[in-house]
């Protein structure tokens, strides 16, 4: 017999204090399921769940303005992604689109993406802008197919010292789109 899910068990909504744990449960398991070839698993498992909470917590409790915005996609009553951004000039700058791994592909990127651009419309935006780490397919194929595209603009992150105590470093590209 299959199974079909009932389309309101999944939704988009504000995110709160109390969901700080969820997010950064989803937001560890995401990276270190996505990024560990471009970073490094060493590196991904050296982060602190406590200080990821933390700064969680400050950006659902103590926003730096009021145009900084969480959203979280739930699965049921369990948050299983988060959709975060930040105000730039004329524009929105997604700073975290995370779906944990259990869940991806069942449509919650895409809804945190729309419910997004739809707040960022509203507000007056008038693009979008993300980062996409090198080697970051399944990210890049996701929002190109949402209608967003390199831009040229290229910067370079360190990260944490591999054994020799070299700093390794990883090149992210910006993706923007006219809203």
């Amino acid at each position: 017999m299959a199974l079909f899910r009932d389309p309101s068990d999944v939704s988009v909504r504000p995110a709160t204090a109390a969901d700080e744990a969820p997010i950064t449960r989803a937001q560890l398991r995401a990276w270190r399921q996505s990024h560990a070839q471009a970073v490094g698993a060493d590196a991904l498992e050296l982060l602190d769940a406590g200080v990821v909470a933390a700064q969680w917590a400050s950006a659902l409790t103590a926003p730096p303005s009021p145009h900084h915005r969480v959203l979280v996609a739930c699965d049921g009553p369990r948050v299983v992604g988060v959709v975060a951004w930040a105000p730039v000039e004329a524009g929105v700058e997604v700073v975290a689109l995370e779906v944990d791994p259990d869940h991806q592909r069942g449509g919650h990127g895409s809804r945190l993406l729309t419910a997004c651009v739809d707040l960022a419309r509203e507000a007056g935006a008038e693009h979008l802008s993300t980062w996409v780490l090198d080697g970051d397919d399944a990210r890049a194929r996701f929002l190109g197919s949402a209608g967003l595209g390199p831009d040229g603009a290229v910067r370079e992150l360190g990260v944490a010292p591999g054994p020799d105590g070299s700093v390794r470093t990883v090149a992210e590209r910006r993706w923007s789109a006219q809203l």
